[in-house]
């Protein structure tokens, strides 16, 4: 078998298929959290420990001037953006959540198929026991 042959067969298994769609829907959702994160949540933050914004803060480790835009800072040398660190890690904190509430709820719907009937015993079985009923009596 070929190598393309294989590659075919193996890009239009199911799995693969569901594997590309969930990485681009995750994509996505990523980027929705993103926003989330840094156009909703941050700045209420920010606002409620008193304006500050978090992506804006950071060490420098280069020798910059403090007080620098953390762009400018960057193109200056290393900086130690712990600021930037704590979005990301809001971001994920609320994906992961997100996520797990997602799990959770399609665990739930997930119906529980009833066990099937137990099979009627082999015929040779059933006969045996009619004859041991039978010498019973």
């Amino acid at each position: 078998m070929g190598m393309m042959q294989e590659f075919k067969e193996f890009a239009v298994k199911g799995n693969a298929m569901d594997l590309a769609v969930g990485v681009i829907i995750g994509g996505a959702f990523g980027k929705i959290v993103d926003s989330i994160v840094g156009d909703l949540i941050m700045p209420v933050v920010g606002k409620i420990f008193g304006g500050l914004d978090f992506s804006a803060y950071y060490v420098p480790l280069a020798g910059q001037a403090a007080g620098l835009p953390l762009a400018e800072a960057k193109k200056l040398g290393a900086v130690f953006a712990y600021g930037n660190f704590i979005t990301i890690l809001v971001n994920f904190i609320i994906l992961a959540f997100i996520i797990f509430m997602m799990v959770k709820q399609m665990n739930r719907l997930k119906k529980e198929e009833p066990a099937p009937p137990p099979a009627a015993p082999p015929e040779e079985v059933q006969l045996l026991r009619e004859i041991r009923d039978s010498l019973k009596r």
